[in-house]
């Protein structure tokens, strides 16, 4: 496999994660998270060296973040899949993008949040049942893929989620992966290899091209970052 200082970051991930907020107010952040299944043994041929495929999983991480010294929400985005590396378990960021430079929009209908660019289409409904992430205790942090490797340390939030019902298209080419929630928490657990695959490319459009088999839930938790834990200090 390549070697990982062969894969840049789509996006610049300390601008992204170091540089969330350069004043002292803090963020209030809304997070929709939904997962859903595929099979792992094609992720795992896009997987850097040092990198070890831990769920056949994808993730898709959004916030609208808002803050009193600006004037519009900050959609950010963020596509990870579950690995062990280094002695951690936690997420590897495939790709990340941000409103301010990317085209991200945010509509809300009622309970419907509608999150779009030209490359996803996402929606979530929150459905007002309460409860906690079991997969969030699996979870040191996240791997930040650039020049270097940068992992951040998990982020503590201790607000209860919030269920929601949710639809995902990725839009890169005709056939992408696309899903609907079920209605229910569903576990994934590892799978043992039976299909070597030819390696391919870490990126977003090879990771989105992989079919979903299965949306595994989604919730919606509401918080307040402060500038300290923005900037990963």
């Amino acid at each position: 496999m390549k070697s990982l200082d062969q894969y840049p970051n789509s996006a610049d991930e300390k601008s992204v994660i170091s540089g969330r907020n350069k004043t002292d107010l803090p963020v209030d952040v809304e997070q929709f998270v939904m997962a859903y299944r595929i099979e792992q043994d094609r992720i795992r041929a896009m997987l850097p060296d040092g990198f070890t495929s831990l769920r056949p999983v994808l993730r898709i991480n959004a916030e609208i973040r808002t803050q009193e010294a600006e004037p519009a929400e900050v959609v950010y985005l963020e596509f990870n899949t579950p690995v062990e590396a280094a002695g951690r378990r936690g997420w590897l960021n495939i790709a990340n993008w941000k409103s301010t430079r990317d085209p991200l929009v945010c509509k809300r209908e009622g309970k419907r949040v509608t999150i779009t660019a030209p490359f996803i289409e996402l929606a979530y409904t929150g459905t007002g049942a309460m409860g906690g992430c079991p997969a969030e205790k699996d979870n040191d942090g996240c791997f930040f893929i650039g020049s270097d490797i940068e992992f951040r340390p998990a982020e503590k939030i201790q607000e209860n989620k919030e269920f929601c019902d949710c639809a995902f298209a990725w839009r890169f080419h005709e056939g992408d992966a696309y899903g609907i929630s079920e209605g229910r928490t569903i576990p994934a657990y590892d799978t043992p290899e039976e299909t070597r695959y030819e390696i391919c490319d870490f990126t977003a459009e090879n990771a989105a091209a992989i079919a979903c088999r299965q949306v595994l839930g989604s919730y919606i938790v509401r918080f307040r970052r402060s500038t300290a834990e923005a900037e990963g200090e």
